[in-house]
């Protein structure tokens, strides 16, 4: 009788002390994250590994994630990015070994994802500031000229010394002109005689393109041809004796 006496008052002795510990104790956080993998979250899972072909959706389009909130884009990009990353490890991986890395244009749809979604992010932050402020926050661009005297976009930021006072940039392009050299303007009028080269064959293809037409369909539809061919003179094409077959013309 006294000995479970004694034993029950331990046991409630027990209970107490656990019941304070436990009062006292701050309480847990609750979380649902995923469970780490460690470093085997930069591999494809192991069933995909050996495959030539793995089967894969497409790329995320710009439509769909205009009606998507930022949480879920911002979700949707470092989901991406571990995609990413991780193929970017199979690919070295495989050159590593000797072995074909299968179905490679995985990459580029993530990428090509992960470019929409930056598009769609800066349409927001645009149309957000034009709102407020009725600016676009952007960085400026300015039509500027590069060293080698061609047209070219250049986007303004800060620099903690005045353009002026650059010796680095004033030297080169003012004093010596590099920009005004005899180097730049004859390499630029190179460059657009090549440019007019181009547009003068691709001008004349389409001519004799034209007058083959006329030879093989004289009854064609002008109208067509003349949407189709825009830069090609049709009547002179009509005149010409390659657009003469062994027959009467009909125009």
């Amino acid at each position: 009788m006294i000995s479970n006496l004694f034993k029950n008052t331990v046991a409630l002795c027990m209970r107490s002390q656990n019941a304070i510990k436990f009062a006292a104790a701050p309480p847990r956080a609750i979380h649902t994250t995923s469970p780490a993998n460690d470093l085997m979250e930069f591999f494809d899972a192991k069933k995909n590994w050996g495959e030539s072909n793995i089967r894969v959706g497409r790329s995320w389009k710009t439509d769909e994630l205009r009606i998507k909130s930022n949480t879920d884009l911002h979700k949707l990009w470092y989901v991406l990015l571990k995609e990413r990353n991780m193929l970017y490890t199979m690919e070295h991986e495989c050159n590593d070994k000797m072995r074909l890395f299968p179905n490679p244009e995985r990459i580029d749809k993530v990428q090509e994802s992960m470019n929409n979604i930056e598009t769609v992010i800066r349409e927001r932050n645009v149309a957000y500031y034009q709102l407020e402020t009725g600016e676009t926050r952007e960085r400026p661009v300015e039509d500027v000229v590069n060293l080698f005297g061609l047209p070219d976009k250049h986007k303004k930021s800060e620099y903690y010394l005045p353009k002026h006072m650059n010796k680095r940039w004033v030297r080169p392009y003012l004093e010596n002109g590099f920009i005004n050299s005899t180097a730049v303007k004859k390499f630029y009028r190179m460059y657009k005689e090549k440019e007019y080269n181009i547009e003068r064959k691709a001008r004349n293809r389409d001519f004799n393109h034209v007058q083959h037409l006329l030879k093989r369909f004289p009854d064609m539809d002008m109208e067509k041809l003349k949407a189709e061919y825009p830069n090609v003179d049709i009547e002179k094409a009509k005149r010409s004796k390659k657009a003469r077959g062994h027959f009467m013309p009909k125009y």
